[in-house]
């Protein structure tokens, strides 16, 4: 791990991360954005980046479409995962406004060309971007469609080489060996390798991007949101949560 000294505090953790947040945290478990859900993610991220983390986000659009579900319902595949891209644009929107509401220069980078709203995905603008302090949030997925927002996240953590991905869930607090609001006797993880966990079928992310991650030795956390503040503690190296690496 990486230590950094800045002009406030010493962060004993890493020196860019990004963040992968799903959909449904922005719509509160509803459709839509709940302003009051964004406003807290937007001050955990405004923590992080106040520590002198870099800091990029990578979110889904659950809480207005999901494309597979709405391919069952009839409707064309690519149509509905284009919708998809547009709702997480949404969720990006949102959350810049409260980051820049609460002081912190934000930029959002789309993968689908949207120029009155995002700058256009280019890897080393966003770098660039982070180097100076700026939280970048890319959106609109990998804006093609079949791919999820796991292998959008691992994607561009290795192309703005950051050095962990971080998964936060709302619910549950790691990975687990079976579901545990099932499961009274699922086992909590602390540690796992890619291996293990394709080996025994722990479905933390899809395949591929699993198979990203394992490939180019990036490793993982999978934590929980609640309490506030957890996101700051994972980034400073508290190990709380399920870090899933190389081995």
């Amino acid at each position: 791990m990486n230590g950094r000294t800045t002009g406030r505090t010493l962060v004993a953790g890493y020196k860019r991360v990004l963040l992968k947040l799903s959909g449904e945290v922005f719509g509160g478990g509803k459709v839509g954005v709940d302003p009051d859900v964004v406003q807290a993610i937007a001050r955990e991220v405004k923590a992080v980046a106040d520590a002198g983390v870099q800091i990029a986000v990578v979110t889904g659009g659950g809480n207005f479409f999901r494309g597979a579900e709405l391919q069952q319902r009839g409707m064309d595949r690519v149509r509905a995962d284009y919708m998809g891209m547009l709702g997480i644009v949404m969720n990006c929107l949102a959350l810049q406004d409260f980051l820049e509401k609460q002081g912190v220069e934000t930029r959002v980078q789309t993968a689908i060309t949207m120029g009155q709203v995002a700058e256009p995905y280019i890897p080393r603008r966003a770098i660039r971007h982070m180097e100076k302090g700026r939280v970048v949030i890319f959106g609109a997925g990998m804006g093609l469609p079949y791919f999820s927002t796991d292998t959008v996240a691992v994607q561009r953590a290795l192309e703005s080489k950051c050095d962990v991905v971080l998964v936060a869930k709302s619910g549950v607090d790691g990975v687990y060996s079976a579901d545990p609001n099932v499961d009274p006797n699922a086992v909590k993880y602390d540690e796992l390798t890619y291996d293990d966990a394709i080996a025994q079928g722990l479905r933390i992310m899809d395949q591929t991007a699993f198979a990203l991650c394992g490939e180019n030795k990036l490793p993982m956390i999978v934590f929980g949101m609640e309490p506030e503040g957890n996101i700051l503690r994972v980034v400073q190296g508290e190990r709380i949560g399920t870090r899933v690496s190389a081995g």
